[in-house]
């Protein structure tokens, strides 16, 4: 289903048992199964943080000894101690995510002094009105995305100089913060996004085929799901926009541009560890 030597050892046993029942099954279900296996494993680390804050939403009492902010701050530290242990992540995937927890919780650290949303107060595990818990939401996304690039093996046409995305990278995460004291030019980085990523496509093998699609609809599409978790975040009361104070309701669809130009940080982050590799070096 992948390139073995990019697995870890639990996904290796996972892989060579799917090569032995995926082929009873007709072609396009195997490959339809196969990619939704895929997806769902890459989404692990995500999912169980996810289930953990409707969970606790749900059931967590009241009057515990632990307030249900540290409680998910201690639930996320074992979740990820568990992969690590498990080898259902590699070190190098650590790293990433670890800077992807640290960028995601400067920005936290910013946008709730400056009133963009907020948390639900209680416990002694946070930085300001921040909730440490929220670092690994960030993470999350940093997990999918590098568990993705091995369990499919991406592979990329036209891509655009790693040093001209870090440069637009840079200023996206800078316009998150200055964008509340000068102007706003988050559409003129999707712009830019846009161009330097127009010819690019990716291509990703699922269990005998490998397809391809253009990255920036990836972008959309990762963009929309993220969109997708934050409605059931904020249903769950984990965090809040202020137009939600009185009532909840959908998270604003424009809130997509936010999640579209988070993803372009994303993925230059990612390819510190994963650097793109073109399709004439792929190998079945």
């Amino acid at each position: 289903m992948a390139d073995r030597r990019e697995l870890t050892r639990l996904e290796t046993v996972l892989d060579a048992f799917a090569d032995r029942l995926l082929p009873r099954v007709p072609a396009g279900v195997r490959e339809f199964l196969a990619f939704g296996i895929k997806q769902a494993w890459a989404c692990l680390f995500g999912g169980l943080m996810l289930a953990a804050i409707i969970a606790t939403s749900w059931f967590y009492p009241d009057d515990a000894p632990v307030a249900q902010n540290d409680f998910l701050v201690i639930l996320a530290v074992l979740i990820q101690i568990g992969m690590l242990v498990a080898r259902l992540e590699t070190g190098r995937e650590l790293i990433v995510i670890i800077i992807f927890h640290i960028v995601g919780t400067g920005m936290e650290i910013f946008k709730t002094a400056v009133g963009s949303w907020n948390y639900a107060p209680g416990g002694i595990l946070h930085i300001g009105a921040v909730p440490l818990f929220t670092g690994f939401m960030y993470a999350a996304v940093g997990s999918y995305i590098v568990r993705v690039y091995r369990l499919f093996d991406l592979r990329f046409s036209h891509y655009p100089p790693r040093w001209l995305t870090v440069i637009i990278a840079a200023a996206i995460y800078i316009n998150f913060f200055t964008h509340h004291f000068i102007i706003d030019v988050r559409l003129i980085l999707v712009l830019a996004t846009v161009i330097v990523f127009f010819r690019c496509r990716m291509y990703f093998h699922i269990h005998r085929r490998t397809l391809t699609m253009p990255v920036l609809l990836a972008f959309v599409l990762v963009a929309f799901f993220i969109w997708v978790a934050e409605n059931i975040g904020t249903a769950a009361g984990a965090w809040l926009y202020p137009s939600q104070d009185d009532g909840w309701h959908l998270v604003p669809l424009t809130k997509l541009v936010a999640w579209f130009l988070l993803m372009m940080i994303s993925v230059v982050l990612v390819t510190f560890v994963h650097r793109p590799r073109p399709p004439d070096t792929y190998t079945c």
